[in-house]
């Protein structure tokens, strides 16, 4: 049994193979948090709970004046009863009362893991890999229910929280704030580590210590956006890449978000992760509920690399779906950054010629091939193709590159409509809008709103269309902009401000049908790059287009901050031309290529410019992945050397059984005179001897990982790399 409860500590305890949980009800069916780290065999209470008098913290019962909520460590706090730090969730009644009390009621044990209505979430395949703890609390007062839902994934190391709100009163009740997820530590000795950024510079990783008061990332933006990730984790003082206690935090959901943590004056730390409270509510009728979406909660003795590697397998596995959960993606060609909007079809026939003949799999035609494109002003939501550019359509265009032995893909943005469209002209009431409010563009476009279910089913029959209309293999899935007049004709005024969360419902509802209805399709999600790469998306597109910055270098921050959550057979990485389109920087082309190999392959340029040395360059390149990618797709990460703190980048991709591994290094900048570098290796089975990349010469795993391997000193010049391949050629 995962899950235990006893009835003599009213405590229970929630085990994984490395992890232990711990609540318990107190007095007066109040729930505090007592445990989460290492697992430990039986919960005793010897770390015990004190209550003391602190001036200026209420009561709760006048004839105790040492228990107060503001001090209790909770599992779902609420607001109003003596709690006064940051609430998890807060409702508003029809008397205009923000005041609730929420206290244990029952609970029950339940075999598996039930799934989330409407929403994605981690699942199980057999009901023996989860165990669920439901705890049900009730506000007396209200007749207002909070069931708490606590999955504990044995196999996986990990347990995933989510909240349902059921309202049973006579009266409607408006939820206002909705937490996923909340702990109380019992101190405050942490960093606090998050992935920032922007537009071309996604997922930085960004550490800093706690101090006292509230820190948090969030989104106001309508996804999830490239600014701030819906992950943090807690790091304890000195916690690295490889030693320390790490707790990381991550939400399924594409929407606004808030990750919070509250330093109270007593030094300890409130943790809570959800969607965002910012112009957000939701109107609850008697009868009704509420779902919030899932936190994924991974513990690490390990440091951030062991809870990284439990996410990635967890992802892999149990969060990405379909026929290319477990297998290897096509090597792909897109047109985008060698010709943009002006092409034709025999150029484009050429591209993928050219593809073929260099071992490529897959041709991608990426934006301007429907409508009136010529640029990026005009035409979305009108998905019909360009004649102009495709006289004789898409189906002949798919025809002739089938016949060069490529699958062909195809890019799309669905979710928007540009104000110069057929669609718009004809409904212009269906875009993200206020009434009597002019209409911010961004890329000459607005936001359809996909709260309103008739849109939605309309979109699912505008795409279906297009896909049954030729034999295509893989989307594009690309959105390219963010919400601003957030409002929907669809919506009466009290629910104006549930458009942004029924807005993402819409999305998930749409994305269900289409992967569904087309199974065999490769679906890779896309928001101006990494604009929206989380577990949401994730769970129905085994994929994501990581930045649309394809510097190599650049690449090296972005591909290892995103490799802090996101498993490596998500992240896109594809060969671009130089001098880069995104930064002008010229990257040898190996070096691009030993960037991309860690990751979803393929390449974005011109390949009929290719003199010959870079052709056969090239094939090499491709070749290698064939070969690798297995190991690429499903192997463990490890990473070495952090781009974020130094002037060389390394990791390495091992396979589960530990048989073979990759190893990848670059430095960014030549040095005059430089010293030696050795990469300690790690993931290797120290009772093994390994080939290196088919040489003579055979290394013990544990001499590999304590001794290490010596970088080539004739590494001459700017932005040079190196990739080894390591075999495992017998046991000692």
């Amino acid at each position: 049994m995962s899950i235990l409860y006893d009835e003599q500590n009213r405590s229970f305890h929630l085990s994984t193979s490395d992890t232990s949980y711990i609540i318990q009800i107190l007095r007066d069916g109040y729930l505090a948090h007592r445990y989460w780290g290492k697992r430990i065999h039986e919960f005793r209470d010897s770390n015990r709970l004190i209550h003391v008098h602190r001036p200026l913290s209420p009561n709760p019962d006048p004839q105790d004046r040492s228990f107060s909520l503001d001090e209790l460590p909770q599992e779902y706090p609420g607001f109003g009863r003596s709690d006064l730090r940051t609430p998890a969730y807060q409702i508003e009644q029809v008397n205009g009362s923000t005041t609730s009390d929420l206290r244990y009621v029952t609970h029950q044990i339940i075999k598996g893991k039930p799934a989330l209505e409407q929403l994605p979430a981690v699942y199980i395949e057999e009901n023996d890999e989860a165990e669920t703890l439901e705890i049900t609390l009730k506000d007396e007062l209200l007749d207002f229910y909070v069931i708490l839902s606590y999955t504990v994934l044995v196999q996986w190391n990990v347990i995933t929280r989510s909240v349902r709100f059921i309202n049973k009163c006579a009266e409607r009740v408006r939820l206002l704030r909705a937490a996923s997820m909340n702990i109380d530590f019992s101190d405050a000795e942490f960093d606090l580590l998050h992935l920032s950024g922007a537009w071309a510079k996604e997922r930085s990783m960004i550490r800093r210590p706690l101090f006292q008061g509230n820190q948090s990332v969030d989104s106001r933006r309508g996804a999830s956006s490239p600014h701030h990730n819906p992950f943090i984790a807690l790091m304890r003082k000195g916690a690295d890449e490889s030693l320390g206690d790490v707790y990381g935090f991550n939400l399924v959901y594409s929407g606004n978000f808030l990750a919070n943590v509250e330093v109270d004056p007593y030094d300890t730390a409130r943790v809570s992760i959800g969607i965002n409270p910012f112009d957000f509510a939701w109107l609850l009728e008697p009868g009704e509920s509420f779902q919030t979406p899932e936190a994924v909660m991974v513990f690490s003795s390990t440091g951030l690399g062991g809870m990284s590697r439990t996410y990635h397998r967890l992802y892999r596995s149990r969060l990405c779906r379909g026929q290319y959960r477990d297998r290897v993606r096509p090597i792909l060609i897109n047109n985008w950054e060698a010709t943009y909007f002006d092409f034709t079809a025999e150029k484009l026939v050429q591209i993928a010629a050219k593809g073929k003949e260099l071992g490529m799999e897959l041709f991608v035609l990426d934006d301007g091939w429907f409508g009136k494109r010529n640029d990026d002003s005009s035409s979305l939501g009108d998905w019909f193709v360009n004649r102009e550019k495709l006289p004789n359509g898409l189906e002949d265009l798919v025809s002739r590159i089938n016949d060069q032995g490529m699958q062909f893909g195809l890019w799309f943005e669905p979710e928007m409509v540009s104000v110069d469209s057929e669609l718009y002209r004809a409904h212009p009431d269906w875009c993200i809008h206020v009434e009597g409010r002019s209409r911010t563009t961004s890329r000459s476009q607005l936001i359809l709103d996909l709260s309103r279910p008739e849109l939605c089913s309309e979109l699912v029959q505008q795409i279906s269309g297009i896909l049954q209309s030729a034999p295509i293999t893989y989307v594009k899935w690309d959105m390219n902009r963010h919400m601003t007049e957030v409002g929907s004709a669809g919506l009466p005024a009290e629910r104006q401000r549930e458009t942004a969360h029924r807005y993402i419902l819409g999305l998930y509802r749409i994305l269900e049908q289409l992967t569904t209805a087309f199974p065999d399709v490769l679906f890779e999600s896309c928001s101006s790059g990494g604009g929206r790469f989380d577990p949401g998306m994730l769970y129905y597109m085994p994929q994501t287009w990581t930045s649309d910055n394809s510097d190599a270098i650049s690449r090296l921050k972005i591909q290892y901050g995103t490799s802090i959550v996101y498993p490596v057979s998500s992240i896109g990485a594809h060969v671009s031309d130089v001098p880069n389109h995104q930064v002008g920087r010229i990257t040898p082309l190996e070096t691009r290529g030993h960037v991309a190999l860690t990751g979803v392959f393929g390449y974005e340029l011109d390949l009929t410019t290719f003199n010959e040395s870079e052709q056969s360059l090239v094939k090499e390149q491709v070749q290698f992945y064939k070969e690798a990618r297995e190991l690429v797709m499903k192997g463990d990460l490890y990473r070495l050397l952090n781009p974020f703190e130094g002037n060389e980048a390394a990791w390495m991709v091992v396979s589960q059984d530990r048989t073979e591994a990759l190893l990848f290094y670059c430095r960014v900048l030549a040095e005059p005179n430089p010293g030696f570098r050795s990469l300690r290796l790690q993931g290797l089975d120290e009772n093994a001897k390994y080939t290196i990349d088919d040489g003579e010469m055979t290394y013990g795993g544990d001499e590999l990982m304590y001794a290490g391997i010596r970088v080539p000193f004739d590494l001459h010049g700017d932005f040079k790399s190196r990739v080894w391949r390591l075999q495992k050629s017998s046991e000692r």
